[in-house]
């Protein structure tokens, strides 16, 4: 087909194919694409058209079709969920990594506490418990778990500064 009778069939019929295809998509940057794949699929197999139909029914059929496969080709895509946190850079893998040593060092240290001062410390850092609550859970005052929480702290303290 001659290049000039191409040009005067897209533009006669591309804005009928283009409201078939926003009908169908209701997505203006899709009905483009398959605007211009519906024109470039149809001067590639011009010869398949009988001319049975109207021009315009021949080319809406094209963009149907394109249409359903590129529905096909979406409904096979697997999803993934992308996660709001951004990545790990190399400084944040070394961070975490420097925060478990210093909490696995804690824990250690924790075990050489007395074991109600352990205690103590374990209701207030995985318990997320107030003082009172502690001191009652231990069968004390809420006084005496705070006094025994600073005890213990200070002595970690003193202990993690001379291991440096």
């Amino acid at each position: 087909m001659r290049k000039k009778a191409m040009e005067e069939i897209y533009l006669t019929y591309a804005p009928t194919v283009f409201k078939y295809l926003m009908c169908l998509t209701h997505d203006r940057s899709l009905s483009e694409d398959l605007t211009a794949d519906t024109f470039e699929t149809a001067f590639r197999s011009i010869e398949k058209y009988r001319g049975d139909s109207k021009l315009s029914v021949w080319l809406c059929g094209i963009a149907k079709h394109l249409y359903h496969a590129e529905q096909r080709r979406i409904s096979k895509m697997q999803w993934t969920e992308i996660s709001a946190e951004p990545l790990l850079s190399p400084q944040d893998i070394e961070r975490d990594y420097a925060l478990k040593e210093e909490k696995i060092s804690l824990y250690k240290e924790l075990q050489l506490l007395p074991p109600e001062m352990r205690e103590v410390f374990y209701l207030r850092m995985t318990g997320d418990m107030t003082f009172d609550e502690i001191g009652d859970i231990l069968g004390h005052s809420g006084n005496w778990a705070r006094v025994t929480f600073y005890r213990g702290k200070e002595k970690l303290k003193r202990r993690m500064q001379d291991e440096k």
